[in-house]
């Protein structure tokens, strides 16, 4: 995203706080009732050394008059949105992915991210606010926790 202050106004009206730091942004939009765009989700990431700490996704689409099939699905925008991020993070030498799971536990899983304890975070990366703890390496769970947390 070449301006995140609609991304940070998305993590606002979630009550999601936004990294310090962040490193790139993705997000989602879809045509708005001005005949712009409208930006309906995005996901944040910060970066240390071969880790990475995904913020989001947050989705805000509308509801009102949107048929069940509509391709403005909340969860298959969130599951876009991380995919996105896990091809740009990996694409620029992220081996392990780390996020908060905000309540999707079924996007994380689904794209193959495992709990972990705390412990697993880098120390660059711990600290931040929520509730427990996804992590994602290269695609497999074959990993120590040893090996994460250096």
């Amino acid at each position: 995203m070449a301006d995140p202050a609609g991304a940070r106004a998305l993590f606002d009206f979630a009550a999601i706080p936004w990294p310090e730091h962040a490193a790139f942004a993705w997000g989602a939009s879809m045509a708005g009732d001005d005949g712009g765009e409208r930006l309906v989700g995005v996901i944040v990431a910060e970066r240390h050394r071969t880790t990475a700490m995904l913020h989001g996704p947050v989705v805000d689409t509308p509801t009102a008059g949107v048929p069940a099939d509509s391709p403005l699905d909340p969860l298959e925008i969130a599951t876009q949105l991380v995919t996105a991020a896990m091809d740009h993070a990996t694409a620029l030498g992220a081996a392990t992915l780390y996020t908060r799971p905000h309540g999707l536990d079924r996007v994380w899983i689904r794209l193959g991210f495992i709990p972990v304890p705390e412990v697993a975070l880098p120390a660059a990366l711990a600290g931040r606010p929520g509730a427990g703890l996804y992590a994602w390496r290269g695609g497999t769970a074959l990993w120590t926790l040893r090996e994460a947390s250096q």
